[in-house]
């Protein structure tokens, strides 16, 4: 199937069906302690790890493979750190987000590769980026649509394709010593055909109550 067939058909499908369980939420008891003397919270692009049927990867090389986790990857990244700054505005977050672009540039600079990415320590990243936290991603999906060729062209394009279940774990580590403050747990499970940023506002609406860096009441 030619590619621009299946951009045409991704068009298509734009509903979403999802369950998920409840977020799992931990912030560290003396988090407080540490917010006051954070600034700036730099959000990493997203580890992301496709698990394709076998039929699937009989379609997809390693390096198309390597490719949709890179685009998914950076598209997470995108839409968390817009997530965040519209949030900012409403709740007053005590921190500012680091622009991706910058942060992305850092990387670049300090020869950071994607795929490298969680080989260094949150504690080295946040020297690197210049900031007092950062903030990570990682998403696993398994058991994606059946047409191994229509997730790699989907992912590629921003959008992602049926799968059975979808494990999403954000975690913010301190920068002086890379201490975990707080992290957020998601599981979803279901049909999902639908664009990165629909999936982070499902990913993260519930978490804003409890998000971190919220000025005490």
């Amino acid at each position: 199937m030619q590619v621009s067939t299946l951009r045409v058909l991704m068009v298509l499908f734009v509903s979403v069906l999802l369950t998920a369980c409840g977020p799992s939420i931990y912030m560290a008891q003396d988090f407080r302690s540490y917010a006051p003397k954070h600034k700036t919270v730099a959000i990493l692009p997203a580890a992301v790890t496709m698990q394709l049927r076998p039929n699937q990867m009989k379609s997809t090389t390693p390096a198309q493979l390597q490719e949709m986790e890179l685009k998914s990857g950076h598209d997470f990244q995108e839409k968390v750190y817009s997530w965040l700054l519209r949030r900012k505005t409403q709740r007053g977050y005590t921190v500012d987000f680091q622009d991706v672009m910058q942060t992305n540039a850092r990387l670049r600079e300090s020869n950071i590769p994607y795929n490298e990415l969680r080989t260094h320590s949150p504690q080295e990243l946040a020297k690197i980026l210049g900031v007092d936290a950062v903030l990570t991603t990682s998403v696993r999906t398994t058991k994606p649509m059946s047409d191994g060729a229509a997730v790699a062209v989907g992912l590629l394009v921003g959008a992602w394709g049926a799968t059975n279940q979808a494990n999403i774990t954000v975690n913010i580590h301190e920068g002086e010593a890379g201490k975990l403050l707080w992290k957020y747990d998601y599981l979803a499970s279901g049909s999902v055909f639908s664009s990165t940023e629909n999936i982070v506002d499902m990913l993260m609406r519930n978490a804003s109550k409890k998000f971190p860096y919220t000025p005490k009441s």
